[in-house]
């Protein structure tokens, strides 16, 4: 069928069925309860689900990650400790206070 020959005949149909003014009954009532049945979509509980798998996806990782740690840790005698290279540190300023005196 030609498709020119079809929208003349479709808009020639639809001038001869003019729409009416008139509003179907209760028409603004079935629209607004369609309208009140709409649940609107709960933003923070999108978030609170999101936060909640990052939390979990977080522990998960540093528990991997610590095990890993504290299984390849290996102690050797040349290290330093931590502490002891920090208590050295904080205490320089005062060691040179006493010598100079």
């Amino acid at each position: 069928m030609n498709i020119v020959e079809l929208q003349k005949k479709l808009i020639a149909a639809a001038r001869v069925n003019v729409p009416t003014d008139r509003v179907p009954y209760a028409f603004e009532k079935r629209v607004t309860a369609l309208l009140a049945s709409r649940v609107a979509p709960d933003n923070m509980a999108i978030w609170v689900r999101g936060l909640w798998r990052a939390a979990v996806s977080c522990a998960a990782l540093s528990l991997l990650l610590g095990a890993g740690l504290f299984l390849s840790a290996t102690t050797t005698a040349t290290s330093n400790d931590l502490s002891q290279s920090f208590e050295r540190t904080l205490l320089a300023s005062f060691d040179q206070t006493d010598l100079s005196q």
